[in-house]
């Protein structure tokens, strides 16, 4: 899945523009990621929260193309939103491409706003920064 997210980001957008988290960086202890599955058990979808400092980050966030639509995107984000209220944070903000109006849809249909840059991101015309307090 994450391959798959992975060349779709990069047919979107230049190397410079794309902010993806390696499986390494998935991996450590401050990283919880989501996989949503079929009933069958195939996964159509995946997200990672990131414990930042005072803040959660929403990353690696994607759905299987024949699978949009269908509330898997919507599921994996209340999970996120729960699982970052038990961790005590109150905040999650985000960075999605201007060529994702689907996942810029999704996000403020869930009561995301758009914002400035954050952490280390720098202004970017191709990002879209959005935040949601909790």
């Amino acid at each position: 899945m994450l391959e798959r997210l992975d060349a779709y980001c990069a047919a979107l957008y230049p190397a410079d523009s794309n902010h993806l988290m390696d499986i390494d960086s998935l991996t450590q202890g401050d990283v919880l990621f989501l996989v949503a599955r079929d009933v069958d058990g195939s996964a159509v979808g995946c997200a990672a929260l990131v414990n930042r400092d005072g803040y959660g980050e929403v990353k690696r966030m994607f759905v299987d193309e024949n699978r949009r639509g269908l509330g898997a995107g919507r599921q994996l984000l209340e999970h996120i939103v729960i699982f970052a209220r038990m961790c005590g944070l109150r905040e999650l903000k985000l960075e999605t491409g201007i060529h994702q109006p689907e996942a810029i849809g999704l996000y403020e249909g869930s009561g995301f706003a758009r914002c400035g840059p954050f952490g280390d991101y720098k202004d970017d015309p191709l990002s879209v920064f959005m935040e949601k307090r909790l």
